[in-house]
């Protein structure tokens, strides 16, 4: 992550920013990769909040992502934040930067702890909601990765055959894990996938999926009817069958965070619920049997980031470390036989 000074803030808002008389700033904190600032701006005594972000070194996708807030806000109901400002090309010595309209919350993961059964309940119908919705009304013709071309989104490197590109992307997480604490798990992880990836279907309709839709990536007021407030962080967007996030969101949500099976249970119904508000859904057999390898893909994936993640330093390291080889060798044994 690049280093971000206040003139680099002063930069972004005197080329693209109203009058003020001061700001502050501070880093924000959750999933993302890349320099995200809060920044509130003071003009004739009133405060206002914007959100900066700037391109981090070496993203050639950057540019998808706030050409997708405007998408998606102008085709479905989802919270996400209007786009302000974008800058591929700032005039000041800053990197491609855009603006963001502030939006009320946390990230749902640091409200962990204020959360009872009834609240993660309404967040988890929440969640289905939000992804049947984004099911439901965007659709692409072939499954891939989501770039921005003469200022149209595009699919790279597309592919008709959604084994295809799911396996890829799996082996893609798989090479990773050897330069994470994960590296053991290589070669279990690949002779478990390469077993069962031909269970996946070839086909299906490519549906716009955010492909890091988790907790740190939702901002909450959990006293609110609607918990979520904006969904973050759609830079890793692809377009792909919408099992593959139905069951991300299972596990991220339900099955990597809750030990009893009652409560899974029904916070599984829950996000069927949510989700069926907006797009058919019914967990038939294909799908249970796809869904412990569209979770281990999930894992690994998640096991890819875990340095970025947890510092060395963090109490917490040791402990996720554990959980997460836990969730490895659980879902190897749930793998179809």
């Amino acid at each position: 992550m690049q280093t971000t000074s206040a003139a680099d803030i002063e930069a972004v808002l005197d080329e693209s920013g109203p009058d003020y008389e001061e700001f502050r700033y501070e880093p924000a904190t959750g999933g993302t990769r890349a320099d995200v600032y809060l920044v509130t701006l003071v003009y004739r005594g009133n405060e206002y909040e914007v959100v900066v972000k700037f391109k981090p070194a070496g993203d050639d996708r950057f540019a998808v992502e706030p050409k997708l807030h405007d998408y998606v806000a102008d085709r479905t109901d989802l919270p996400i934040p209007r786009i302000l400002v974008f800058k591929q090309e700032p005039e000041r010595n800053v990197p491609p930067y855009f603006v963001t309209e502030r939006v009320r919350g946390d990230n749902l993961a640091d409200q962990y702890g204020a959360m009872d059964q009834a609240l993660w309940e309404r967040v988890i119908e929440q969640v289905g909601r939000i992804m049947g919705d984004l099911h439901s009304e965007i659709a692409f013709e072939a499954f891939g990765r989501l770039m921005l071309y003469d200022d149209r989104i595009t699919i790279e490197n597309w592919r008709g055959n959604w084994q295809e590109y799911f396996a890829d992307l799996t082996e893609s997480h798989i090479d990773r894990l050897s330069e994470t604490p994960f590296e053991g798990v290589e070669s279990r992880a690949r002779e478990a996938f390469e077993d069962t990836v031909q269970l996946v279907p070839e086909d299906g309709m490519p549906r716009l999926v955010h492909d890091d839709m988790q907790p740190t990536n939702l901002l909450c007021m959990l006293d609110e009817p609607e918990p979520i407030t904006a969904v973050l962080d759609w830079q890793d967007t692809l377009a792909a069958h919408r099992d593959y996030q139905v069951a991300q969101s299972e596990f991220l949500y339900i099955d990597s965070t809750f030990d009893d099976p009652t409560v899974r249970e029904t916070l599984r119904e829950k996000l069927y619920e949510g989700y069926r508000e907006h797009h058919e859904f019914e967990p038939d057999e294909r799908y249970e049997q796809c869904k412990p390898i569209y979770q281990l893909s999930t894992l690994l994936w998640r096991m890819t980031g875990f340095d970025d993640a947890f510092a060395e330093d963090d109490l917490g390291r040791a402990r996720a470390e554990f959980q997460y080889r836990q969730q490895f060798d659980r879902l190897l044994a749930e793998l179809p036989r």
